[in-house]
């Protein structure tokens, strides 16, 4: 109750930028569904389906600092409406397509900018500008936890669709879906109203962009996080990407890719409010690391024995309760280290190492694919790194504790 006592006069807020990212992120996150049908129909191959999606992430993940820096001059509610006329005009132009070029353009770069200024980083920034302090980690793993809904509802909606109507009109009820991010993103955009806090000593509120983004590069802990982060982005999107693909392979029935990616979805929740919760109470890059590790050790366990539906839709439990969970421990730790004021833009750096990694996921699982026919190697690549990047984050969260940076103006 006094939680709620807290978040009351900022209710509109959160629930406006919780809406905005579960429908951002769900119906991004269930494309993978009509990779089959889609590439069979317009005659493109599977690795030029993920090379598009390979674009998405690069394109949102290079152009996620530029929004962040832009949301600072002209506040956020201009930057997530923009982005969310961009996400309609992708899955339009992705219903629509007839070859390659299409795809993309439409699933490929203009949904990857769309996302830049709708998704985790601006929603999370959001977030953590409209509360406390004090339940800043919280309230992001609330944010986060509903933010992973989307897929719990679009996954199923698409896949039947799909197998009733034809992948077309899948995506065109992926179109009517993504219309409810216009008032979503307006809510939202209540926070430019709120102030941010007076900067502490300690603080780069007062920075310009370029001296931020040179102060979180200086410092270590960042510099780690985000080199993380990488491997974090090839796990997700590879599975997102291509485990409709690989269960299809198996023959098993493929309401299950839904079925699971909604399993995904629902475990969302959990692992985003447990981690919120987490991250009030312990170090937010060693639980990282933690999530890092028992990813990979879920990943290894799934594909090396036999795919059914009970160890699948298992499998899609425990990879959904690790998923977004780095959400709020990412934003939190960004807030802790640097401030409010620049939070989207430096959380935009940190989130470039992550899209590099999807595109290593998207597109890299499909030329493996392609070239062996299997995805053995790409499991186990995403094993390997998982494990490494995991087990350094933990050692070096735990030997060096991150401080909020000196600013050095001289």
């Amino acid at each position: 109750m006094p939680l709620l006592k807290v978040l009351r006069p900022t209710l509109p807020i959160l629930i406006g930028a919780s809406i905005m990212l579960t429908l951002s992120m769900g119906l991004r996150q269930s494309l993978g569904i009509f990779l089959q049908p889609l590439t069979r129909d317009i005659h493109i191959s599977v690795s030029d389906f993920t090379l598009a999606l390979a674009v998405q992430n690069l394109a949102w993940g290079f152009l996620q600092p530029m929004a962040g820096a832009l949301t600072v001059r002209y506040g956020f509610r201009p930057i997530m409406l923009l982005g969310t006329l961009l996400y309609i005009a992708g899955l339009v132009l992705l219903t629509t397509a007839h070859g390659l070029l299409s795809v993309m353009i439409g699933g490929g770069l203009l949904i990857g900018t769309s996302l830049a200024c709708t998704a985790n980083a601006i929603a999370m920034s959001v977030a953590a500008r409209a509360v406390p302090e004090t339940v800043r980690s919280t309230v992001l793993g609330i944010v986060s936890g509903v933010g992973s809904l989307g897929a719990l509802m679009s996954a199923p909606i698409g896949q039947m669709l799909n197998e009733g109507f034809g992948w077309r009109i899948g995506l065109a009820g992926f179109v009517i879906l993504s219309v409810f991010m216009i008032p979503a993103a307006w809510y939202a955009g209540r926070v430019d109203s709120v102030p941010l806090p007076r900067p502490a000593g300690d603080d780069i509120g007062n920075a310009t962009a370029v001296t931020a983004a040179k102060t979180a590069f200086g410092n270590a802990s960042f510099v780690v996080m985000t080199g993380a982060y990488m491997v974090c982005g090839m796990q997700l999107v590879f599975l997102t990407t291509h485990l409709p693909s690989y269960l299809a392979i198996c023959g098993l029935d493929p309401m299950l890719s839904a079925q699971t990616l909604g399993m995904i979805g629902g475990f969302n929740v959990l692992g985003s409010l447990f981690f919120g919760w987490a991250g009030q109470r312990w170090n937010k890059l060693a639980l990282l690391g933690g999530i890092y590790i028992f990813r990979s050790l879920a990943l290894a366990w799934y594909f090396m024995l036999p795919a059914t539906p009970a160890s699948t839709l298992l499998f899609g439990a425990i990879m959904g309760f690790l998923w977004m969970g780095v959400g709020p421990l990412v934003a939190g730790a960004v807030a802790e280290m640097f401030g409010l004021r620049w939070q989207a833009m430096i959380q935009g750096l940190a989130f470039m190492s992550h899209q590099v990694g999807s595109f290593l996921g998207a597109y890299g699982g499909g030329l493996i694919y392609d070239t062996f026919g299997s995805y053995t190697m790409a499991w186990r690549i995403g094993v390997a790194l998982g494990l490494a990047g995991g087990i350094i984050q933990v050692a070096f969260a735990l030997i060096r504790p991150s401080q909020p940076p000196l600013l050095r103006t001289a």
